[in-house]
């Protein structure tokens, strides 16, 4: 896959495409919809925005993001599309009329041919356009336009914010239901405290920056190391929070890595929450915490089995 990151200068090799357009956080079972409407035609793209445009016009929004750019990347590049449009979002394209944005963007940047959005879908400086307005526009500019349903399980709409509402309520599997794969935080691993080594169970550790947090607490992982000599699947436990014993106030996610030995730092990793096992608590000494760990890792360890 290949991804382009601005709508002008595009290759010609990447023009003509059928794409599925919107933001995409957390490439849900709906939006995954929405993209198997777009496969009519090659080559397969998906038109999305960076950084999402409720970080532009909320900023002092909670952090609510499912993915980071890199997790949703990774992810798009599993579902067989050959380009990712991430168009920079800002004054200049959020300032575009949605005609403008039509002709300028799509049809003479990006050079489509047919584009799958969900009825839901607003573009356009104000948010001005709709879904039936991209249809409209399309006839003007030589592209087809799909207009996607909305699309439910058992029942219930599936959605960003239901799937939100499921991890933080510790329902990992909830929320996969309705991606149709486990939630995944993805990034670098930094340098910690390195308190682990020193108690037996040394973690890498992870930013969360700009991401909408799962419940507090330690959870089995699913741990793909994507980069570095290591590379590859590892089952695991992981930290979630703010680290109560040691008196933290910025949350971040801390994961073992069961059977592994090595340096992770600087190597990118994918760790897929796919159990809730308990919330952080503060010890009565570290001998009680590791005690706590052997049974959170024995118990992870069993659930993780099957997978």
């Amino acid at each position: 896959m290949t991804i382009h990151r601005d709508w002008r200068n595009i290759p010609a090799g990447a023009r003509g495409a059928s794409v599925a357009m919107g933001n995409f956080d957390g490439l849900h079972l709906g939006h995954q919809a929405v993209l198997d409407l777009a496969r009519t035609a090659a080559p397969l793209g998906i038109v999305t925005f960076e950084p999402h445009p409720r970080e532009v016009f909320a900023p002092d929004l909670a952090p609510f993001r499912l993915m980071n750019a890199e997790a949703r990347a990774n992810r798009i590049a599993k579902l067989g599309v050959d380009h990712l449009y991430e168009l920079p979002f800002g004054p200049e394209l959020a300032g575009l009329t949605p005609e403008a944005f039509a002709r300028e963007v799509l049809a003479e940047g990006l050079g489509v041919t047919h584009v799958v959005i969900g009825r839901d879908f607003r573009f356009g400086a104000g948010r001005a356009g709709d879904a039936v307005t991209l249809a409209a526009l399309g006839r003007d500019c030589g592209f087809d336009v799909t207009i996607a349903e909305l699309v439910g399980l058992a029942g219930r709409q599936i959605s960003s914010t239901a799937i939100r509402t499921a991890l933080s309520e510790g329902d990992p599997r909830a929320a996969a239901a309705m991606l149709g794969h486990w939630h995944r935080i993805e990034g670098e691993v930094l340098h910690g405290d390195k308190r682990g080594r020193v108690l037996g169970y040394p973690t890498a550790n992870m930013a969360l920056r700009g991401l909408h947090l799962p419940r507090f607490g330690v959870y089995a992982v699913l741990v793909d190391v994507l980069t570095g000599p290591q590379a590859g699947r590892y089952r695991g436990a992981a930290s979630l929070g703010v680290r109560p014993m040691f008196d933290g106030d910025v949350p971040n996610l801390e994961t073992f890595l069961f059977d592994f030995s090595g340096d992770l730092y600087g190597q990118h990793l994918s760790v897929a929450f796919v159990d809730y096992l308990r919330p952080e608590q503060r010890f009565d000494g570290l001998p009680a915490l590791i005690a706590q760990m052997d049974a959170d890792c024995d118990r992870a360890r069993g659930l993780l089995a099957a997978l």
